[in-house]
């Protein structure tokens, strides 16, 4: 039994993931994985003779500009918030090669494409301005004479001024 014939892979907890799944960035946002396009190639660092034969680094595409599953304001957030990871024609880039292992590594930049796209959907709670309250004000103002009495009691009198 391949796991090609059934139309699955391996995520990088061990577990099978069928390649029609949907990967759950948001409440209101979830992505095809059949969006997502892998580019596999070799990698650099250690491991010998292994590292020169096999394709272990995994690049991750997404194109932000014409993917099907993000509304307008969804697709500009995430064009201005990740504008360092997305070329010219509106495509995010992410690449790993971490481990010597395709299967890990494809699972890592998939769960940091997630985590991307999640702190880059996220509105942060807008901050009301208040008012100190009037017993800070009055605390803080009294720290501040104690500390000019200390300071002055610092300083040397000269005999002329006793």
């Amino acid at each position: 039994m391949s796991l090609a014939s059934h139309n699955v892979s391996l995520v990088g907890d061990g577990t099978f993931m069928s390649s029609d799944a949907a990967l759950h960035i948001t409440n209101e946002l979830v992505i095809p994985l059949s969006e997502l396009h892998f580019q596999f190639s070799r990698s650099g660092g250690p491991g010998g003779q292994h590292v020169n034969r096999s394709a272990t680094q995994v690049e991750l595409t997404f194109d932000v500009a014409g993917s099907p599953s993000l509304n307008e304001a969804q697709r500009t957030r995430i064009l201005a918030t990740l504008r360092s990871y997305i070329d010219t024609r509106g495509t995010l880039h992410l690449t790993s090669q971490t481990t010597r292992s395709q299967h890990r590594n494809r699972a890592e930049v998939t769960a940091r494409f997630q985590g991307l796209l999640q702190r880059a959907l996220h509105t942060p709670k807008p901050r009301r301005p208040t008012r100190p309250p009037r017993q800070a004000k009055e605390q803080r103002l009294a720290e501040k004479r104690y500390r000019s009495v200390i300071k002055k009691g610092r300083t040397r009198k000269r005999p002329e001024e006793e």
